[in-house]
């Protein structure tokens, strides 16, 4: 199974966290966890996964890592070419690299053009920025870009940022 995590914050320091369980040649969620987390941390530049790693988190104690081939984050491995480690990074230390993570985000960083791959899907002119850890980067890709929908984004991944909103 695949986990792909997304969250979405209100203003009263509380986070909805969202996970979806699928099978890579799955179109829509197997299953679907939702965790509300209090208290959450206010976000400080460049230290944006210290804020959503603890929702993340809520959403593991729920589920059996033990049958995830992969974790998807909205968001990046690293942050910069040096391979300083971004919220996926820093998930998957969390993890002691038992479990590979990879990083879908919709905008780029300057800094780390070297460590992620602008990824086209679909009739896009807009790519998916992708990274990796634990799993080789080109295998990550060619999942991501294998995975059903024929847009920018995944049908999975679509649904999950539709859900994490509502």
């Amino acid at each position: 199974m695949v986990l792909a995590i997304d969250v979405y914050y209100f203003e009263d320091a509380t986070a909805k966290s969202v996970g979806v369980l699928f099978n890579w040649e799955d179109e829509h969620p197997r299953e679907i966890i939702i965790e509300n987390v209090k208290d959450v941390e206010e976000y400080i530049p460049g230290q944006f996964y210290k804020r959503e790693l603890p929702c993340i988190i809520a959403i593991l104690n729920k589920v059996d890592t033990k049958q995830l081939e992969a974790i998807i984050v909205d968001g990046h491995i690293y942050v910069d070419n040096n391979k300083e480690y971004g919220l996926g990074g820093y998930l998957w230390k969390h993890l002691n690299g038992e479990i590979p993570v990879i990083g879908v985000a919709k905008k780029d960083f300057f800094a780390n053009k070297e460590t992620t791959f602008a990824l086209v899907r679909g009739e896009s002119k807009n790519p998916l920025y992708i990274s990796s850890v634990g799993m080789e980067r080109e295998k990550a890709i060619e999942l991501i870009k294998n995975m059903k929908g024929k847009f920018r984004n995944p049908t999975i991944l679509k649904e999950l940022d539709q859900i994490t909103k509502r």
